[in-house]
């Protein structure tokens, strides 16, 4: 079974024969696991101290009190070697009892607090706090998008994907770039863990998001990861990257809806570069300027209650921030380009819009309102 943190990557998880009182798993899992550590330390501490305490107050009931029997405790107990307050020059009560408390006091005072210091001076319990609250996030969500990959192009993905108002979970994050990766992608959720464990996948709510991109650093991996993903969820729609051509029929046997290959991909580019470089550079402003949010996306029509209702009457051709440039009608692989506003709509039709984020929320605002 695989651990699941914001900040490591696959290990082992103690199991526990009681389900019923079984911790929660990943990252809480974690959490839960580090705040027993110390609770226990803190335990052990304050009860090493009062046993000292209660102890030299007796020893010394006669002329000490409770400070000066604490005093006594710590002074003992961290050896810094200062004077006795109370004296046991005559008294070998008291030295006995100093030795057993040395003796057991000082493992736990080594234990407990280097444990503490960790955790406050190498930002231990910060990060602990910084999973729970990306993991609490993540369990908010639906319908969102999981990207699996810890490459520059998973890394994009993402990106574009949150520049287009979309809600996306970034998993399979190493250690040392989790909180990096957050706060260059603004408080993008991020989970780390190999993504081709179910419960890594589990953990970012695979079963109830609308997409997920296989973006890791082999195409191997690649495959493990759609064969999961494929698996927790029938429906989920799979992009998956390729190093090589010949891993598309695997990939897409595996699960995949789609695969990316990224050398045809600039093969491509390059081409266009050379005979269209207009328009390449209308696209390319289009994706990369970070103040405009104008893509061309794909709106499904759900089911409509009216057969009367065409793309006029819905007001589907009037939406601010949108231009109608095509449909695909239900069962087609055709695409009719700049359809006449009569055009009845049909349950199961995907209109292709140019729309900004806004814009694309208006039509799937009315869409709503039809069905």
């Amino acid at each position: 079974m695989s651990r699941i943190t914001v900040m490591g990557r696959k290990g082992s998880t103690p199991q526990n024969s009681d389900p019923g009182k079984r911790p929660p798993h990943g990252t809480s899992h974690e959490f839960y696991r580090l705040r027993r550590r110390l609770t226990i330390a803190a335990i052990a501490l304050t009860s090493v101290i009062a046993v000292g305490s209660i102890g030299y107050m007796i020893i010394g009931a006669d002329e000490h009190g409770l400070i000066d029997a604490i005093y006594m405790t710590v002074i003992t107990l961290t050896t810094v070697g200062f004077g006795e307050i109370i004296d046991m020059t005559n008294n070998p009560t008291g030295r006995v009892f100093t030795v057993l408390l040395l003796l057991v006091g000082m493992g736990i005072v080594a234990y407990s607090i280097p444990l503490m210091a960790a955790f406050v001076i190498e930002g231990q319990l910060s990060h602990t706090f910084f999973r729970r609250r990306m993991l609490k996030r993540v369990a908010q969500m639906t319908n969102h998008y999981v990207v699996c990959g810890d490459t520059p192009a998973a890394a994009h993905v993402a990106s574009e994907l949150l520049r287009t108002g979309r809600e996306v979970v970034l998993a399979g994050i190493a250690e040392d770039s989790a909180i990096l990766t957050h706060d260059e992608l603004s408080g993008l959720p991020v989970v780390s863990g190999d993504p081709s464990d179910d419960e890594v996948l589990m953990s970012v709510k695979i079963q109830s998001a609308a997409g997920l991109v296989a973006c890791m650093e082999s195409d191997k991996d690649n495959v493990l990861v759609v064969l999961t993903a494929r698996r927790l969820a029938r429906g989920l729609r799979i992009v998956a990257a390729a190093e090589k051509m010949d891993v598309d029929p695997k990939l897409r046997a595996a699960g995949a809806d789609a695969v990316v290959c990224a050398s045809k991909i600039g093969g491509l580019r390059m081409a266009s570069e050379l005979v269209r470089p207009k328009v390449v550079s209308f696209l390319d402003q289009m994706l990369r300027d970070k103040r405009s949010s104008l893509r061309v996306e794909e709106m499904p029509v759900p089911h409509i209650r009216s057969s009367t209702v065409s793309l006029s009457s819905g007001k589907l051709d009037e939406v601010v921030g949108a231009v109608l440039l095509a449909i695909q009608r239900h069962g087609s692989d055709q695409y009719e380009f700049d359809p006449p506003s009569e055009t009845p709509l049909e349950s199961g039709m995907t209109l292709i819009v140019m729309a900004d984020a806004e814009g694309r929320k208006r039509i799937e605002e009315k869409l709503r309102q039809l069905a």
